[in-house]
């Protein structure tokens, strides 16, 4: 598919950037981020967003975008120009970013660390080193990170995996303990950590469960089976827990569960879901499930109402314009106006695209991103001197 660009603003290369080449040696060109005014510049508390862009494995292009709300302008690729003397770019396969305090954390899978920013500068503070590190949560002071607690390889000996417990002031780790295989995202409820573990690498031989961890002692307290192959964890309004299963991609479908306070699987909605997001007293979701029959992927879209526990809606892009998405593969909704935003990962080497929708589905506007864009974080800070990069007066 062709992006439809008279609707997309022309880029506005940044002037005067080539001041910091000397910052990382003639050897090393830094390649302007591209900056694409895409929307009217509005007020509010939410200053903006931060998306983390996962780029295919092995190419060692992870990147970070930036979205500023007062100006409507978006920024592809911040991170070499902010930190121009830092000697790595972002790092190999992007898998999170999460904001906690006043510190912005893009966890980098294959890479096997985390990269600490200055939520308010992007500025590099710090690094934590997690082989084959997945997602990130936190919690009173301290961050908890899944980890494959291994090489990034299918075999049905793949170990069991973990999760590290970091001290988010001294930056470094004060616990780890042994969850399932290949654990991937989590919750945090009650004091008690859930983690998704899908043995994705154990294939055929997935795992099916819940571990759930007691932050007190920072021990396994107990597994809760739901689904093969568990990825997405996502708290909802009343508590109750959403898990996401991918199936094995042949015979046993997507679905999704819902764990309730009494840490039992209390609902199967018989609904297939690749990502979702809660917001209020619904759960936006997604699906791409490839089929084996037709070699092809389906591409289907729901809300959830979680009061009720029922779809309400198979479709919240009300305007035909879901057509255009080719591969959608993040999605986030704006915590205060309700936007919806959507990420086309297209065919995994291209440039992405962002859409966003207003919250009756109807399309606002659409901008190019870095490739395989996929998770996005609110922020209630506005970048520091991110204006700056169209006026060229750094």
């Amino acid at each position: 598919m062709q992006i439809d660009l008279h609707k997309i603003l022309w880029p506005l290369l940044i002037i005067g950037l080539i001041l910091f080449n000397s910052c990382r040696g003639e050897e090393e060109e830094l390649i302007p981020p591209v900056v694409t005014p895409v929307a009217p510049g509005e007020s509010g508390p939410v200053k903006g967003f931060f998306l983390l862009n996962e780029a295919n494995m092995g190419s060692n292009k992870a990147s970070i975008d930036y979205f500023d709300s007062e100006s409507g302008y978006y920024y592809q690729n911040i991170y070499p120009l902010i930190n121009p003397t830092i000697a790595h770019e972002l790092g190999d396969v992007g898998n999170d970013i999460q904001i906690y305090g006043d510190k912005l954390y893009a966890v980098i899978n294959v890479s096997g660390y985390i990269e600490v920013m200055d939520v308010k500068t992007g500025k590099h503070v710090n690094s934590l080193t997690i082989p084959n590190c997945r997602y990130i949560v936190f919690d009173k002071g301290y961050a908890y990170v899944s980890s494959y607690n291994g090489p990034v390889k299918i075999e049905p000996d793949a170990p069991l995996g973990c999760v590290v417990k970091i001290d988010t002031v001294t930056m470094r780790e004060v616990g780890r303990v042994t969850v399932g295989y290949q654990p991937e995202e989590m919750v945090i409820r009650d004091n008690k950590l859930y983690v998704a573990n899908s043995g994705g690498y154990r294939v055929p031989d997935y795992d099916n469960t819940v571990s759930v961890i007691d932050l007190d002692n920072f021990q396994e307290m107990k597994k809760i089976t739901v689904g093969i192959n568990l990825h997405r964890l996502e708290l909802d309004s009343d508590h109750n827990i959403y898990v996401s299963s991918r199936g094995d991609y042949k015979y046993t479908s997507s679905n999704t569960y819902i764990i309730g306070k009494n840490d039992m699987v209390t609902k199967s909605l018989n609904l297939p879901s690749s990502e979702m997001t809660a917001t209020g007293d619904s759960i936006y979701m997604y699906s791409v499930e490839w089929s084996h029959i037709t070699q092809r992927n389906t591409i289907t879209y729901a809300i959830v109402n979680t009061r009720t526990q029922m779809v309400v809606s198979r479709n919240f892009i009300t305007d035909g314009t879901d057509k255009q998405i080719v591969t959608p593969y993040g999605i986030a909704v704006h915590p205060e106006n309700r936007d919806i935003y959507v990420t086309d990962a297209k065919d995994y080497v291209s440039p992405g695209v962002l859409y966003c929708f207003d919250k009756y589905g109807k399309r606002k506007w659409a901008v190019v991103t870095g490739e395989i864009p996929a998770h996005i974080v609110f922020t209630r800070h506005r970048l520091q001197g991110i204006s700056s990069l169209v006026t060229g007066n750094n």
